[in-house]
């Protein structure tokens, strides 16, 4: 397949314009529900994660100092987690090589993220430019231009952008006693994390054993409890015994909001909770970020 691969990525996070293609499927890392992919910043080699559910690009501090470097700073940020809000620093003109193509980034956010290896967190800047291919089962992944897919037509998920973020929502048939919108994440290594409430109203927590745990996000540690839920309705898929998640008694989290328009009595869908990994490992999933398409089959 001859694509002009310098240009495509080139327009990964410059350009508006997209040429028309698809790029060769690339092999990826699924480390603890995590996609990584090959990375290199500043001459030094390591991963990106690719994380539908960040707003922003997000550079790790564990490997900044490790590493001694030192780029130029650029305004500080107020960063939401599931566990907390900080305001983090923010770094520009950051070399940074990804498909063999090098950039200068700037606004990449300050943030600790586990081992230095993991050098940089991919977002809504990565995913809104084209149509995303992941093919859990087999770790690899492709991108696509929108002229080489027409997604709206074969779409089989309910997604939407959140009306106030932008970040992609699906919608979700739990234990076949209600539906929800959840927020589709796929930096979360978990399966499902809702609202304590729903789980209690449905006693969820009572009836399914649900057990304590410590979970981690961007900003701090959270307290959480965790069960098996018989079953949950994704697109056409049912899928049963799906590691579900709540936050701890008293945890206060960031998974749930219902977004509106300044100015305007129009109000979005009420989120709550996440979608992560452990439900869409068994997928092949093709998302157009942007316009809110979305297409999963088992393979």
């Amino acid at each position: 397949m001859q694509i002009k691969n310098i240009l495509f990525y080139f327009s990964l996070f410059f350009s508006s314009s997209v040429i028309a293609g698809v790029t060769p499927w690339i092999d990826f890392e699924a480390n603890s529900g995590h996609i990584k992919i090959p990375v290199t910043i500043n001459g030094i080699e390591g991963k990106a994660i690719l994380d539908t559910g960040s707003q922003i690009n997000v550079i790790n501090s564990v490997f900044i100092s490790k590493n001694q470097l030192d780029f130029s700073h650029g305004k500080k940020y107020k960063i939401q987690g599931v566990f907390g809000v900080n305001s983090r620093s923010s770094f520009n003109k950051v070399p940074v090589s990804i498909f063999d193509t090098e950039f200068i980034l700037d606004n990449l956010v300050s943030a600790p993220f586990g081992h230095p290896n993991n050098q940089i967190i991919l977002g809504a800047g990565f995913f809104s430019r084209f149509v995303v291919q992941i093919d859990y089962p087999q770790s690899k992944m492709r991108i696509m231009s929108r002229d080489a897919i027409n997604l709206k037509d074969i779409k089989n998920v309910k997604m939407q952008p959140d009306i106030g973020t932008g970040k992609p929502i699906v919608r979700v048939k739990l234990n076949n006693e209600m539906s929800a919108w959840l927020l589709l994440d796929t930096g979360n290594a978990g399966g499902i994390m809702i609202d304590r409430k729903v789980a209690k109203n449905k006693q969820w927590l009572e009836k399914y054993s649900s057990k304590s745990s410590v979970s981690r996000g961007v900003n701090t540690v959270g307290f959480t409890e965790v069960f098996r839920l018989p079953s949950i309705k994704f697109g056409p898929y049912e899928l049963e015994n799906v590691l579900t998640s709540v936050p701890g008694e008293n945890q206060s989290t960031n998974i749930t909001h219902q977004s509106d328009i300044k100015w305007s009595h129009i109000k979005g869908k009420k989120v709550r909770g996440l979608l992560g990994y452990d439900v869409l490992k068994h997928f092949v999933v093709t998302i157009d970020y942007k316009r809110g398409y979305m297409h999963v089959i088992a393979p």
